[in-house]
């Protein structure tokens, strides 16, 4: 059941109006429940159970980690210990829980390559590649939740004392498959003095789902031909080919998965839910920095809150900050994919961030650095360079295979096309010349800066009446001029 269809419109619907139909907590929780259950049986019916069996045991040791020490006990300082003893063991049991769900599902096949190739086992990467393992949908994003869930219990967050209560949030239909990453108390906590969506609250509901779907059916999925067609014959593309298709990419995937959380918001707060922000005009960061502060903002949140800090964080000087950035990055990239080019993109953004902090160092050193950073030219130059980081490392990500991806960046640049390329792509299959998707690409930065100019620079939004008289237009559109059969959406393999 895709966001994008008739069938989820009916069934959103329909969980909207039983849900504002009961009026207690209980019921309330039951209906979202059962909801999650029947929007992910019909994506994946055979991994139900093991989502359920997984939320179950998360809930159990959340409890068992918040329980109390035995304080009756006459010599406390040994009974504290234990108890600490405990706690550490249950968080460490649940984090190795949710991590062996993951790469069992997920890695199994990479890891056993890699190991075989350090090893020199020829046998075993063949017996288990050809392991044809379907990847639960939205297994990164659950497990995530988990163990940051468990964290967050240990540091001190109240445990849910009820098994119903964290398994509508844990399988709350909107975020389930694609995020946004979504932490237990913030979101539990709405449902108490929820009113039925009316005004401006309905008005934006219905706005966030039809723009959602604008940037997924009618952008993304349009941008996704191009970028198809000149990868996967990109052995006879051009330089010039291969940076529109690069450029593209990046907008493919910004407008696919913003689109995907513009739904996901906009189904949750037509149920009295507001989800996190997860993106914030990305590709107006004028650092890598500054980019993970707006790009997956939830993500970046985790890892900051989960891996980045526990490894000390800049608390133990610039060698280590940098080192620890690489790591984080590193496990970022991994997150995303069991390939060799998810590793070599994270480990991309990693270096731009250690380069970032140590440039902001030495600026905080030299006068005229720190003043030429924060002066017009300064701020461009910036912006350029990490646009330059971000565009080009979205190579490793769209051809996580490193054959594919090294022999793209090695054709960035002084490449000529083949002499059928032009003909077979652009007049056979597209039916525009590149000048015209150049063309289309600037457009939509155009559109990108005027909407940033309008809502963070004269700070204005759209009244909600307008957004309710686009919502029909949006929808039209989509459906008007969105390609025959709807794209899955780039993150589902995440």
């Amino acid at each position: 059941m895709s966001f994008i269809s008739p069938t989820y419109a009916l069934f959103l619907l329909s969980v909207i109006l039983l849900y504002w139909l009961v009026q207690s907590i209980w019921l309330r929780l039951w209906v979202l429940l059962a909801a999650s259950i029947v929007f992910y049986t019909t994506q994946q019916p055979y991994y139900v159970p093991l989502l359920v069996a997984s939320t179950w045991i998360n809930y159990q040791l959340g409890r068992a980690i918040a329980l109390p020490a035995d304080w009756r006990d006459d010599n406390w300082p040994v009974a504290e210990r234990g108890w600490q003893r405990r706690r550490w063991f249950l968080l460490w049991l649940g984090i190795g829980l949710n991590l062996l769900l993951l790469l069992g599902f997920k890695y199994v096949p990479f890891l056993a390559t890699v190991l075989a190739d350090l090893l020199g086992w020829e046998a075993l990467p063949q017996q288990v590649t050809r392991l044809n393992i379907l990847v639960p949908l939205g297994i990164s994003f659950f497990s995530f939740e988990c163990i940051a869930y468990l964290i967050d219990v240990y540091r001190g967050s109240p445990a849910s004392q009820e098994f119903l209560r964290f398994s509508a949030y844990k399988l709350f239909f909107p975020k389930l498959i694609n995020g946004p990453i979504t932490r237990y108390a913030p979101l539990i906590s709405q449902m108490q003095g929820q009113q039925l969506a009316m005004g401006d609250r309905l008005a934006e509901g219905l706005w966030l789902l039809a723009w959602g779907a604008t940037k997924k059916g009618l952008l993304a999925d349009n941008l996704a031909t191009p970028v198809n067609l000149i990868f996967e014959n990109a052995i006879r593309a051009g330089s010039g080919d291969l940076w529109l298709a690069t450029i593209a990419y990046g907008f493919q995937i910004y407008l696919d998965f913003s689109g995907y959380v513009d739904m996901a918001r906009g189904s949750a707060l037509l149920l009295g839910f507001e989800l996190p922000l997860n993106f914030d005009f990305p590709y107006f960061s004028t650092s890598i920095a500054d980019f993970w502060r707006r790009w997956h903002i939830t993500l970046g949140d985790w890892l900051r809150n989960y891996l980045y800090f526990p490894l000390g964080g800049s608390r133990q000087g610039l060698a280590r900050t940098c080192l620890n950035l690489l790591i984080v990055m590193a496990i970022a990239g991994a997150w995303h994919g069991a390939a060799w080019g998810f590793i070599v993109w994270g480990l991309l953004h990693g270096l731009g961030l250690a380069v970032h902090r140590l440039t902001d160092a030495l600026s905080q050193r030299l006068v005229w650095l720190r003043a030429f950073w924060q002066s017009p030219p300064g701020v461009i130059l910036a912006w350029v360079l990490t646009q330059v980081v971000v565009f080009s490392t979205w190579v490793f990500f769209r051809l996580p295979n490193l054959n594919d991806s090294l022999l793209v960046v090695r054709r960035l640049g002084g490449q000529t096309a083949d002499a059928q390329f032009g003909q077979k792509v652009y007049v056979e299959s597209l039916g525009f010349s590149p000048f015209q998707l150049g063309v289309l690409l600037w457009a939509l930065a155009v559109w990108m800066g005027a909407t940033y100019t309008f809502e963070r620079v004269l700070k204005l939004q759209l009244r909600w009446y307008v957004k309710l008289l686009l919502v029909p237009v949006c929808l039209y559109g989509v459906w008007i001029l969105a390609p025959e059969g709807a794209l899955p959406y780039i993150y589902f393999d995440f």
